[in-house]
């Protein structure tokens, strides 16, 4: 019955997961804690899975600031910043005790300051399958 239910949780997964290691800063949201160094292990556009030396608790809201790479989206690659909740924290096999982090995203702003000059907010569509959603919709004259 274990197994079923660790496949049935991992098939529940939004977009795939890619090995894909990326430098990233991460930081605890809304807060005025320097931005902490990290890496990649795995990657979605839902998601991630990174090591770091910083601590974080279960529950906590983050922000990961990283270079979403084209293997990922089929897109370009673009800088966004990230905000989500972390899911799980653990010890990974490291010689200097780092931790593994597990954070699902909530919504992540894409940086276009070079075609537009300002950034775009997404929401990520939740689990129940809402659709993605862009916050500067709601100022747009065509609405």
């Amino acid at each position: 019955m274990d197994r079923l239910a660790a496949r049935f949780r991992r098939d529940m997964r939004i977009a795939p997961r890619h090995n894909v290691k990326e430098d990233l800063r991460v930081r605890i949201w809304k807060s005025n804690t320097p931005e902490q160094r990290a890496e990649s292990i795995n990657l979605s556009e839902g998601g991630i899975f990174f090591v770091t030396d910083a601590v974080f608790q279960r529950g906590e809201e983050i922000e990961v600031f990283l270079q979403m790479p084209k293997e990922v989206t089929g897109e370009p690659a673009t800088n966004r910043r990230c905000t989500g909740q972390v899911l799980r924290v653990e010890p990974v096999d490291s010689p200097m005790g780092k931790l593994g982090v597990g954070v699902r995203f909530d919504r992540y702003e894409v940086s276009r300051s070079e075609v537009t000059g300002s950034p775009a907010t997404m929401f990520l569509p939740s689990r129940f399958g809402l659709e993605i959603e862009a916050a500067h919709a709601k100022t747009s004259p065509h609405r």
